[in-house]
């Protein structure tokens, strides 16, 4: 499939506009008009892991930290970071990077990270944006409003809650009058018709108006479809970085710490607090999250699981008497390789391989 196509699905369930403003997200390197048929899926790229996309005969990497983060003045094979995209272009290999979405985005990073540890029924730790709701009223004959009601939820109109396929129906009439110039597909020309028709209501998220609209202007069967949209004030899903939720039974935070050991495959681990102390909540941020301990704390968590705490985070966290267990940076988001392949497999036209390659750069002696 082409590039564009690939990147259209993937920016459906993570849009590019989640991210932070001082991020990089987003195809960095490649043609959108390229043909993809290997994808090569990692934590971030560097010389070894395009190596093996090369040897692999990779189209596309799809990596998690940004592959071009600050500003670059010039690329030239003098420059390693020049070099490799020089590597890139020549071997006609693409990177696509997902990185501050992925994290805030749902069914991204951080609620894989809750899913692999068994936390279930979790909350948004720190709210980034609130969805925008629009209601779209559209008119069409009896004839056609099953075939209608069906485009809206195919392109995914209608979601309230844990519901799908929501819409409200009002029959009435509808007149107009076909001018010169038109090829109406009921009526005459210069002549009044009255048709029985049905207003269909039903409620789109923002990121996908323009889906939507096109989805049912293309099962209408009039050439000019009579439409509104209304703005809502009452607001969508909110999203945001990390995650909290309530665990099932109770654990000491040693218990916890060895738990999570065990699954990410750790040698070691860092914990601040009392190795006794019950943990009833948990909050959660993948990567660097340490500056959320506080949020985390107001939440009612009793620890904070992340990567990359600094000493004096550690001390004020014990004095505030909130437990942190640190994972490490790699280690706890390695995972995006897993949960990437697991949303990219259902793309019948592509072959996703994750890297095999050890990118973390420290080692434990």
């Amino acid at each position: 499939m082409k590039l564009k196509s690939l990147i259209k699905k993937i920016e459906s369930k993570y849009p590019t506009s989640l991210a932070y403003d001082w991020d990089n997200v987003g195809l960095i390197v490649g043609d959108t008009e390229e043909e993809i048929n290997k994808v090569l899926v990692c934590l971030e790229a560097n010389e070894d892991i395009i190596k093996e996309a090369i040897d692999k005969n990779i189209d596309l990497i799809i990596t998690h930290h940004p592959f071009i983060f600050g500003k670059m003045r010039k690329i030239t094979t003098s420059d390693f970071k020049g070099k490799l995209i020089h590597k890139l272009i020549k071997n006609n290999i693409a990177i696509y990077s997902m990185h501050t979405n992925f994290d805030i985005a749902f069914d991204g990073l951080n609620d894989y990270f809750m899913e692999v540890m068994g936390f279930e029924n979790s909350k948004v730790l720190d709210v980034t944006n609130t969805e925008t709701l629009y209601k779209v009223v559209v008119f069409v004959p009896k004839t056609h409003e099953m075939v209608l009601r069906e485009a809206l939820g195919r392109s995914g109109a209608g979601h309230i809650g844990n519901y799908s396929d929501c819409t409200f129906n009002i029959d009435g009439k509808g007149t107009f009058k076909p001018l010169e110039g038109t090829n109406p597909f009921i009526g005459e020309l210069n002549k009044v018709e009255e048709v029985d028709e049905v207003r269909i209501e039903t409620i789109v998220p923002q990121r996908i108006l323009g889906g939507v609209i096109s989805a049912m202007i293309k099962a209408h069967p009039y050439e000019e479809v009579a439409y509104d949209l209304y703005k809502l004030e009452n607001k969508g899903s909110v999203v945001g970085l990390g995650r909290v939720a309530a665990l099932n039974e109770s654990m000491t935070l040693k218990e916890l710490s060895m738990m999570i050991k065990e699954k990410l495959s750790m040698q070691t681990l860092r914990v601040v607090g009392n190795l006794d102390k019950k943990i009833k909540k948990v909050a959660v941020v993948t990567g660097s999250g340490s500056d959320l301990a506080k949020k985390a704390q107001r939440t009612g968590a009793d620890v904070l699981i992340t990567g990359d705490v600094k000493y004096h985070d550690a001390q004020d966290a014990v004095d505030a008497g909130m437990c942190l267990i640190d994972c490490n940076h790699f280690e706890s988001e390695d995972i995006f390789k897993d949960v990437m392949k697991r949303f990219l497999d259902e793309v019948e036209e592509i072959e996703v391989i994750k890297s095999e390659i050890n990118i973390n750069p420290f080692s434990i002696l």
